[in-house]
């Protein structure tokens, strides 16, 4: 195994990278991209290199600009991707003690740090539950010390994670509750062991009951929710679990995103109530559903929502162009709400090429509608014949058309 030359490991020596992320994120799929083709035939093989890779990531990355999450995101998909492989290859219990102190110095001398989440999966690195007995009698006390009454200091050990994970991988449930309930304060990231105990307890709405009660100023609410949902969903209670879970569990960086994700979720539920009930949750964002109606053909609810609340023009302009032919009367009504909006001051830095691409894309599709350029045209007239701000703007370039 030694012998082995893993490409990646001189393009992750000390301060190998500077600021900017996106070299070295590239380096970072290109190495597990290798370790997981590695894996394929030498499970053990794969593993080692599994652990240079962890043990160099921090030292490589210390230059390089955080500040984007782009570089964390990258490196926690890595430790999620890399856990499995080691914890599968099977080895001996020296071995994985080794593989282990090797982990646990890397883990101590991250000052950034970047492996911090590795402390959460180290009962599944353990794999065994005497290993994992192990590490906890070592590190019990420690964590007990930091969070006694008389302790001083701001009452943290960075191996507490590492403690909690492996007492319940070594199936120490009532230590761990116990020990949990010493902590000086409520944070999540310590009691989501507890829930996990209580599940796998059976005592599943105690532990919906002891994630609730986890809830703070500072806490992650929508991982909490995400494993409430998760329970609700394991015992068959997918009405209750959407009622009181599905929109703050799986809120993305879109409402289409967020939408897709609970239709992933909730095959049984038609995609037009869950988005009844999504709007409903979100009152003066209607217009925002707008891509989520489009995308289950919803097109009449789409309509209606960017009628009455504003929507980006650019997403009506793309609407009203790639749905010239297919749905000739839907792509007229977008163009139109998109001229609408930007006559109303809507949009980021609107130009003329966006009000041209607007009109050009309704007088497209007005034909298949059924609807004349004259009336198009007149339409425009009316809808601009208020005192509204942008309207001098979007009259001046259509000037010529509508004459």
């Amino acid at each position: 195994m030694s012998a082995h030359k893993w490409q990646f490991t001189p393009r992750f020596r000390r301060h190998a990278f500077g600021w900017r992320s996106d070299t070295p994120i590239k380096r970072i799929k290109e190495a597990v991209s290798e370790i997981k083709q590695v894996a394929r035939k030498d499970p053990v093989l794969a593993a080692e290199g599994a652990i240079k890779l962890l043990e160099k990531l921090s030292p490589a990355l210390e230059q390089v600009d955080s500040s984007s999450g782009a570089i964390g995101t990258a490196v926690n998909n890595v430790i999620d991707t890399l856990v499995p492989i080691i914890g599968k290859a099977d080895v001996d219990s020296k071995v994985r003690q080794r593989w282990l102190d090797r982990l646990w110095t890397a883990f101590q001398d991250d000052g950034i740090p970047y492996l911090e989440s590795l402390g959460d999966h180290w009962g599944e690195l353990c794999v065994t539950e005497e290993l994992a007995s192990s590490w906890a009698d070592t590190l019990l006390p420690w964590v007990e010390q930091t969070w006694s009454s008389s302790a001083t200091g701001h009452g943290y050990f960075k191996g507490t994670s590492v403690c909690l994970s492996s007492l319940y991988t070594a199936g120490r449930y009532d230590e761990l509750l116990t020990l949990i309930s010493k902590a000086p304060c409520k944070l999540w990231h310590y009691r989501q062991w507890g829930v996990k105990v209580l599940v796998a307890l059976g005592k599943k709405t105690e532990a919906i009951r002891y994630a609730e009660e986890s809830r703070g100023r500072n806490e992650p609410d929508w991982l909490i929710a995400q494993t409430c949902e998760a329970i609700l969903l394991s015992s068959g209670m997918h009405d209750e679990a959407y009622r009181r879970y599905a929109l703050e569990a799986n809120r993305a960086t879109t409402n289409l995103a967020t939408f897709r994700a609970i239709t992933k979720k909730y095959p049984d539920k038609a995609p037009g109530d869950i988005l009844r009930d999504l709007i409903a949750n979100t009152p003066g964002d209607e217009g925002k559903w707008f891509a989520a109606a489009k995308s289950v053909s919803l097109f009449d609810m789409a309509i209606e929502l960017v009628t009455h609340s504003p929507t980006d023009p650019r997403t009506l302009i793309r609407s009203a162009r790639d749905y010239c032919e297919k749905q000739p009367d839907f792509a007229v009504k977008s163009g139109l709400a998109a001229l609408q909006w930007m006559s109303l001051g809507h949009g980021y830095e609107i130009t003329a090429g966006d009000v041209l691409e607007a009109y050009t894309a309704v007088i497209g599709a007005a034909p298949g509608a059924g609807v004349s350029t004259e009336q198009v045209n007149a339409q425009i007239r009316d809808m601009m014949s208020g005192v509204q701000p942008g309207n001098k703007f979007v009259i001046a370039v259509l000037e010529r058309h509508l004459s």
